[in-house]
């Protein structure tokens, strides 16, 4: 059987090949996922912390990147409607299956972005 990279490790791999292409475009991680203790994990929520927010964030260009294993991740109902709630306020959300799908995708979004641009 094999075996695939986990969410975490695409991420890492996504986030080398962000910064060798992007190094002037800031992204950074929403630490909103994982298992913690239980007194952490109050004490966060009463910090602001929100399931279902995507894990990174591209603020110059309003897009969010939730990022799943290559096989086998699935969006959670609390992702889903995050991702429909930044929509509905104009940003972009990627679902990335893999740190190659999420490149693709991010290309794909500029090629887009430039499109509308030159209209």
């Amino acid at each position: 059987m094999t075996k695939f990279p986990s969410e975490s490790d695409e991420q890492i791999g996504f986030l080398q090949w962000w910064r060798a292409q992007f190094p002037g475009v800031r992204i950074f991680h929403i630490p909103n996922g994982g298992h913690r203790a239980m007194s952490v994990a109050k004490k966060m929520k009463a910090e602001g912390v929100c399931p279902g927010v995507p894990d990174l964030y591209v603020p110059a260009w309003r897009l969010w990147i939730e990022m799943k294993r290559r096989k086998g991740g699935r969006l959670s109902a609390e992702q889903r409607e995050w991702a429909e709630y930044l929509e509905g306020i104009g940003d972009t959300v990627i679902v990335g299956n893999g740190a190659e799908d999420a490149s693709r995708q991010v290309l794909a979004f500029l090629r887009a972005r430039r499109a509308r641009q030159t209209e």
